[in-house]
């Protein structure tokens, strides 16, 4: 005899957007705190059971953490950015410097390991940049000098933003934590309850 849909034991409607507040800034999703779990769970038809519960705010911990690996991983690339453009612009300045001096130098640079080589240096006023992707665009001075500070700029304000949406995704992990534990403990109580009243 086939089943029916009386026999299915019937499953909540429930989704993410359940356990979520809202999204911050950078589009985030902030977790929703409950107060009365129980109240909570009888919000949906039928009841949300514990399982349930759970897993959705297991769920969204592991987009969390998710997220918490990529914001790390951009620090640290934001990391090594940052000193290298620093190190970058001061290397520029000095050599606008030495050209308005009207000086003339003479480098070692690395060929390979434990090999260098001696260069005579003309300042002539440009220098070469290496941009990635294989692409090397030749300025003068001052537009390097410009360029590198934008670039800085705004990788220090990038870095700024995230080292807040880290601040604010492990803040979003705890209370992820705390409600697996909560939604827990409220089992074991209504569980107890129960038992005492059969």
């Amino acid at each position: 005899m086939p089943e029916t849909k009386e026999d299915d034991e019937q499953v909540p409607d429930m989704s993410l957007l359940d356990i979520i507040d809202g999204k911050n800034e950078r589009d985030i999703p902030i977790a929703k705190f409950i107060d009365d779990i129980g109240k909570f769970a009888e919000s949906f038809q039928p009841p949300a059971s514990t399982e349930l519960l759970i897993g959705a705010y297991t769920q969204l911990y592991n987009k969390y953490k998710s997220y918490e690996a990529s914001l790390t991983r951009k620090q640290q690339h934001l990391d090594i950015k940052i000193p290298d453009l620093e190190n970058s612009l001061k290397l520029i300045q000095q050599l606008l410097k030495k050209k308005e001096e009207g000086e003339s130098g003479v480098v070692r640079y690395s060929l390979a390991d434990n090999i260098y080589a001696k260069a005579d240096l003309d300042y002539d006023g440009t220098v070469n940049l290496w941009l990635g992707a294989n692409v090397m665009l030749e300025y003068t001075y001052e537009e390097a000098i410009e360029f590198l500070a934008n670039n800085e700029s705004r990788a220090k304000s990038e870095a700024g933003e995230v080292e807040k949406d880290l601040a604010f995704v492990r803040d979003q992990i705890v209370v992820c934590e705390v409600l697996q534990s909560r939604i827990y403990n409220w089992d074991v109580r209504r569980r107890r309850a129960l038992e005492q009243k059969a």
